[in-house]
């Protein structure tokens, strides 16, 4: 029988040792659960004007596999829309998969500290993009900037949604958390 030994991803670790810690005392809160905590990380992608389209379906599907190392999984339409020839209930509108624990950290270290420095002319991400609960959503033009993906696989270019959804529900205790993970967030001005 061989015995595997699984290790703890860095920003997990990160996290328990010294994140917590540091926020409680900057944030000002009097227990170690008010700490706001990275709950799950959903990457999607739409098909869009492409959905008849397999080629382009199984090219968005790839690299949702590559880049998140998870099955991802077809979503369907909620409602009909005319001008883009879309009815309620039609299969494969967009696909997208969720990743919780060791492969939500092992992501987000890949996306901030490899993908994200590889964006050209990059100045840092929206601080604007956060909503009511705190939740933070990032957009990424091309699939190209991750370099799991070999060059033949980003020739067709598509966009992905990041949705990284935090507990706490306060825009300001997020964004704090996810400065301790290295997020880079633009300056007031624009610029970084």
């Amino acid at each position: 029988m061989v015995k595997t030994t699984s290790t703890t991803p860095r920003l997990k670790a990160l996290y328990k040792d010294t994140i917590v810690k540091e926020l409680q005392a900057e944030l000002n809160l009097k227990n170690v659960h008010q700490v706001p905590k990275l709950e799950k990380i959903v990457v999607s992608a739409g098909i869009g004007k492409n959905k008849d389209d397999k080629r382009f379906y199984e090219i968005v599907r790839n690299t949702l596999t590559k880049v998140t190392g998870q099955h991802p999984v077809d979503r369907m339409a909620k409602k009909s829309i005319a001008g883009f020839k879309i009815r309620a209930g039609m299969n494969r509108v967009g696909i997208s998969v969720t990743l919780r624990g060791a492969r939500m950290y092992e992501f987000l270290d890949r996306l901030t500290n490899v993908a994200l420095p590889r964006v050209r002319d990059f100045h840092g991400v929206s601080a604007k993009a956060f909503d009511r609960e705190g939740n933070y959503n990032l957009g990424i033009v091309e699939q190209s900037i991750f370099p799991e993906l070999t060059f033949e696989e980003t020739q067709i270019l598509h966009g992905l949604q990041a949705t990284l959804v935090i507990s706490g529900g306060d825009k300001a205790y997020s964004r704090a958390l996810l400065e301790k993970f290295g997020i880079p967030f633009e300056k007031e001005g624009g610029k970084r």
